[in-house]
């Protein structure tokens, strides 16, 4: 009896006990499918967050590297305009100084090269190397964040590189700016030319010390170069006259204008209006008198307006 009781006993408790760890497991299970589903859900909308995060990133900064592109283009084709700018004028300064060399006159004075020009430096020195070029790294491994990151590297290297480029033109272009020869009178004919000729006046032989631009009165006249204003008003023989001083010694006068619309201490840029053509001082008719004066001396503008006549791109 014992044995049995013992046994039912047993029988009972197990059970009992199978039919408590089901509950048991089964609670256990619903309740980790609650908690799984709720981590899931938590997760899920945490990546679907990081994404949109992600992605909110490589928007913004993908729209900072094109405003930096769109800032970049036109500084580059601005340095490229002037580089080929300058590169043509040199070939006709050189043509023409070769060609003034040969007949033994030297009319133009050229433009200041990086030798002649370039202000020396202090204790300067060190092993000759290659310049370093810009790592555009062209691998589109990684992640678009380091994607981006390689990018914006490459463009502050080239803004970097645009930057010392420009600023080792500036000085070249500013005196191929202030260099005349640019015609002062667009439209117009030539007329009497430099050199000795019969005076208007007196129909005997005299020295014209410039050329001269016949047109009709109130035609435009434009500086030939950029430069400062230093006399603006009556000269003896001139009439209505502007001296502009473009560089040391350099200066180009233009007379008997009928109207003058800049005065002394004025800067002026390359093809700006200066004053109108009109027929003051010593004069038979309204012209413009130009004349390329250096160091002094008025010299043949002849040659100067040459050099700009055969450039396309030139400021006129």
């Amino acid at each position: 009896m014992s044995r049995q009781r013992i046994r039912f006993v047993e029988a009972r408790t197990a059970r009992a006990i199978a039919i408590i760890g089901a509950i048991a497991l089964l609670v256990a299970a619903l309740a980790l499918g609650i908690a799984i589903g709720t981590v899931f859900a938590r997760s899920h909308l945490g990546e679907e967050q990081t994404l949109m995060s992600r992605r909110s990133y490589e928007i913004e900064e993908l729209g900072r590297l094109n405003a930096a592109l769109i800032q970049l283009a036109p500084r580059v084709d601005g340095l490229s305009a002037q580089v080929n700018e300058l590169h043509e004028f040199d070939i006709h300064m050189k043509a023409a100084n070769g060609a003034h060399g040969a007949s033994g006159v030297h009319d133009v004075p050229p433009l200041p090269d990086s030798e002649e020009s370039a202000a020396p430096l202090d204790g300067a020195g060190g092993p000759l190397l290659p310049p370093r070029l810009c790592d555009i790294d062209r691998d589109d491994s990684g992640t678009p964040r380091q994607r981006l990151k390689k990018t914006q590297r490459a463009i502050d290297c080239l803004n970097g590189e645009v930057s010392q480029l420009q600023t080792q033109t500036l000085d070249y272009y500013t005196a191929y700016m202030a260099f005349p020869g640019r015609n002062p009178a667009p439209g117009t004919r030539t007329g009497s030319p430099y050199g000795n000729r019969l005076d208007p006046f007196t129909g005997h032989l005299s020295f014209h010390p410039g050329q001269d631009f016949p047109g009709p009165s109130g035609t435009p006249i434009l500086a030939s170069a950029g430069g400062r204003v230093v006399q603006a008003g009556e000269r003896a023989g001139y009439g209505n006259a502007v001296d502009i001083r473009h560089s040391d010694g350099m200066v180009t006068r233009y007379g008997h204008a009928s109207r003058i619309f800049v005065k002394a201490g004025d800067y002026v840029m390359p093809g700006q209006e200066i004053a109108e053509i009109g027929s003051t001082g010593r004069s038979t008719g309204p012209h413009l008198h130009f004349e390329v004066i250096v160091d002094g001396a008025q010299l043949n503008p002849s040659p100067y307006l040459a050099l700009f006549r055969r450039m396309p791109n030139a400021q006129s």
